[in-house]
């Protein structure tokens, strides 16, 4: 038994570490595709507006759930396959996401009415499959030829009944993620929990 574990396990090793390196585009589960002509970037009226963007084709086989964290529970913003981007409403002011693979990781905002603030779901390897990270686009980065590539790159989707079916089904694993990571990340200094700050819209 012991001679088997040492010849699969630097295998199985190899072989995740090369599906988590593909560069290629995540398959859409339980999301939509939506067509150029309908996709929304611009707030409504009094509104704000967030895009969730993931340009890498890191990790391609995992998927990648976006949450609002509303009174103390997740509430689904979508699920964000690699190469993927979805457009997300909401009231402005103050607001908590959190990202979702192996574990969970957080992401402040802070919003102003009639803006459009962007953040980037960034993989990372895990201990089985990929983690996953949220970080905000800053009012510096929007004017580089990088941000312009992952707004005129990637496919846009957004959220189905499908999507809503899966997240009720998986809640007991997203509380508990939420809870267990959400005060892990709570211990880091105020400076390393990432935040979209209200100049940071445009």
């Amino acid at each position: 038994m012991m001679n088997k574990k040492m010849v699969f396990s630097p295998y199985f090793t190899v072989l995740l570490l090369a599906l988590f390196l593909s560069g290629c585009a995540g398959t859409v589960k339980n999301m939509r595709t939506v067509p150029l002509d309908e996709v929304v970037t611009a707030p409504e009226e009094g509104k704000s507006r967030v895009v969730f963007m993931r340009p890498s084709g890191i990790g391609y086989a995992i998927q990648s759930s976006v949450f609002e964290i509303k009174k103390d529970n997740p509430s689904l913003v979508g699920i964000v396959a690699a190469k993927k981007k979805l457009s997300y409403s909401v009231e402005p002011g103050k607001h908590l996401f959190m990202v979702v693979g192996e574990s969970a990781d957080f992401m402040y905002a802070e919003l102003q009415a009639d803006k459009t603030y962007y953040a980037l779901v960034t993989p990372r390897m895990g201990v089985w499959k990929a983690r996953f990270s949220l970080k905000p686009v800053h009012a510096g980065e929007l004017n580089s030829a990088e941000f312009k590539e992952w707004q005129t790159s990637g496919e846009w989707v957004e959220k189905s009944p499908a999507s809503d079916n899966w997240a009720n089904a998986n809640m007991a694993s997203i509380q508990s993620k939420y809870k267990e990571y959400y005060a892990d990340w709570m211990e880091k200094g105020a400076s390393e929990r990432p935040k979209l700050f209200p100049q940071d819209g445009q």
